[in-house]
């Protein structure tokens, strides 16, 4: 589902990120663990084609993604990835539902008439339904990520990338949140990398890849 083979990214003078190999199958969850600084979040957004490499490969569910077009990266990432931050990414003015529903505009996956549909289904898995019509601002820092998870479900991506969902929970919240994403990346057969600093959380996962020392200083 996802290989990098031999990518490197320059980062800034005599710094770069550097991997050899990475591989993960389609379905798998794999936990990119590490200290700040190591890597983790450039090894996410090259995956997500946020940042390209200077060389190497990058394929994702089957295409290689490195030589792209800028529209083409946009098409591609709204069709097959999903996406989780720490920072939740909601639009304010917004509904809960038409949050969802907005995400679901940017990927020709589904007709129209079926977003709606689509979005009160991923939102009740969540345990959303009776926040349909709330705003963002009016929500817990819980369920602002829980209306993240059913945005970025609701397209069917291939992979969902997420990049310290849990880094704004509380502990008690951020165990709700990882049992839940963990429960409907499983039942949606979806591919998931999370990038956390947070051992314990990584240890949740079945796969865990440890990205300490991807970045390095080379000479100048």
């Amino acid at each position: 589902m996802v290989i990098l083979e031999n990518v490197k990214r320059k980062l800034g003078p005599g710094v770069a990120f550097s991997c050899e190999a990475f591989h993960v199958a389609q379905g798998s969850r794999t936990a990119l663990w590490g200290p700040s600084g190591c890597g983790k979040s450039t090894m996410l957004n090259l995956i997500s084609g946020l940042l390209r490499p200077d060389s190497g490969t990058v394929q994702v569910d089957g295409q290689e993604i490195q030589n792209l077009s800028e529209s083409g990266l946009d098409a591609f990432r709204a069709e097959r990835i999903g996406f989780v931050f720490q920072t939740f990414n909601l639009l304010s003015p917004f509904t809960v539902l038409q949050n969802v529903i907005l995400g679901m505009r940017f990927a020709d996956v589904r007709p129209e008439k079926e977003w709606k549909d689509r979005a009160l289904t991923m939102l009740e898995r969540v345990g959303l339904s009776h926040r349909l019509n709330s705003k963002p601002g009016t929500l817990s820092v819980g369920e602002r990520q829980r209306v993240a998870i059913a945005r970025a479900l609701a397209n069917t991506p291939k992979l969902i990338v997420a990049d310290e969902p849990t880094g704004s929970l509380d502990p008690k919240t951020a165990d709700s949140v990882m049992t839940l994403l963990l429960d409907l990346c499983a039942q949606e057969a979806v591919t998931l990398l999370l990038v956390t600093h947070d051992k314990g959380i990584a240890d949740r996962l079945p796969g865990t890849f440890d990205c300490t020392g991807l970045v390095r200083e080379e000479a100048l």
